[in-house]
């Protein structure tokens, strides 16, 4: 595979400003946590598009920044699509008074530390979660 992370818009114009960087960061949390990528698909969306997918797949009625589907077959392989709203980025980063960009490598992150095993259900979950998406943050070099 030429590019193992790849970035795709769905129902909106969106485009990273600098992929390589990005892709290239995401690899070496990847790497950090001892584990392969195979493959990575980002896909930016809607609320209403990301609304859906949270209906159809999860049965959740809600509105949500991310959604990250593991098709991994074995154990330390990472591979899977990450849908993201770009509204919801924009509103969280207005709403938490942060640069756009900073929340939306949050939020990439986010859907990376999922396949890479850590979960956010309980507050000692989010708790370590917020923590590694911090470690993960400080990872980058642009």
């Amino acid at each position: 595979m030429d590019h193992p992370i790849e970035f795709f818009s769905e129902d909106i114009d969106f485009e990273l400003s600098n992929p390589a960087q990005v892709s290239e960061w995401i690899s070496d949390v990847i790497q950090h946590h001892g584990q392969e990528l195979s493959g990575l698909t980002y896909i930016f969306c809607s609320d209403d598009y990301l609304h859906e997918i949270n209906v159809e797949y999860l049965d959740h009625d809600t509105l949500t920044d991310v959604i990250t589907f593991n098709n991994a077959d074995e154990e330390g392989i990472i591979e899977g699509d990450v849908f993201i709203s770009i509204d919801r980025v924009r509103d969280n980063a207005k709403d938490l008074g942060l640069p756009f960009e900073d929340e939306l490598h949050r939020v990439l992150i986010h859907g990376v530390l999922h396949l890479l095993g850590f979960r956010d259900k309980t507050e000692e979950q989010e708790a370590l979660m917020r923590k590694e998406e911090d470690s993960s943050l400080s990872l980058r070099k642009f």
